[in-house]
């Protein structure tokens, strides 16, 4: 339990923050009736078929085979309609909203942070929202992939007839230059960084918080987990709704400034 002068604490932070950023894990999500990762009863904890998940969500395994994961990812990445966002996707976005918060970046792919209201997520390993032709490039949405995949179709391009991705990040891999440039230079600008519901394990990713502490800022860390980061955290929580039901109440009870808006910062 986050006693009294926790909740102070961290409200303080976060109200005189010149540059607050979040960075979200699949803890967060979890929340939303999402199965996190690396947990003792997550995606990774038991095979799919016989098969190793992490081994369907490796580039070479989805040429080689395609069927594979979207028959895995008919039960995870196209049903996302079904989940609502989090406590922690709500009160990210109400942050956002008000001008306190410039931008989360997540490692998830499910689009909750984007429903919940958040602008300009950098969303690092990709999402579902979008495909593309492997063959021409042509993009296509979610929307019209889904349909396809809960009907346990493989899609295949209706123009040339080359197979489709999904927009999401492999293993093996490369994540977009441009977005982690952003994401490094967000980093080392902020005076206050939350981690949320990250393990902190998947690199590069993993080391962003890096280059907040390495510049003199300060991080404040949610996880049910042990991280390697704890340590080095200003705040350390393990129960993430807890901490988002009390920032909640505290955003609906504080007024809004003029011209919330993290784009003005």
């Amino acid at each position: 339990m986050m006693t009294s002068q926790q909740k102070a604490e961290l409200w303080a932070r976060i109200t005189r923050a010149k540059h607050l950023t979040a960075f979200t894990g699949a803890g967060v999500s979890t929340l939303s009736g999402i199965r996190d990762f690396r947990g003792s009863t997550g995606v990774y904890s038991s095979k799919w078929h016989g098969h190793e998940v992490e081994e369907i969500l490796s580039l070479e395994c989805f040429l080689a085979h395609p069927e594979l994961f979207y028959e895995w990812a008919k039960e995870f990445v196209y049903c996302l309609e079904k989940y609502q966002p989090s406590a922690v996707h709500r009160g990210l976005a109400q942050l956002q909203q008000r001008g306190m918060l410039v931008r989360t970046y997540t490692q998830n792919i499910d689009c909750l942070h984007t429903a919940a209201g958040s602008r300009n997520v950098g969303e690092l390993h990709g999402s579902p929202a979008h495909h593309h032709c492997l063959r021409c490039g042509k993009e296509f949405p979610y929307s019209a992939i889904s349909p396809l995949v809960l009907a346990d179709k493989v899609p295949y391009c209706p123009s040339c007839g080359g197979l489709v991705k999904p927009d999401i990040v492999f293993y093996s891999e490369n994540l977009n230059e441009a977005l982690l440039e952003e994401a490094y230079s967000d980093m080392e600008r902020s005076d206050l960084l939350l981690v949320l519901g990250s393990s902190l394990t998947v690199q590069p990713a993993a080391s962003l918080p890096l280059y907040t502490l390495r510049a003199g800022g300060d991080i404040v860390l949610v996880n049910q987990q042990e991280t390697y980061l704890d340590g080095q955290a200003k705040m350390r929580f393990d129960d993430l709704e807890e901490v988002f039901c009390f920032l909640l109440e505290q955003l609906s009870e504080s007024p809004v400034k003029d011209g919330g808006d993290s784009s003005v910062r």
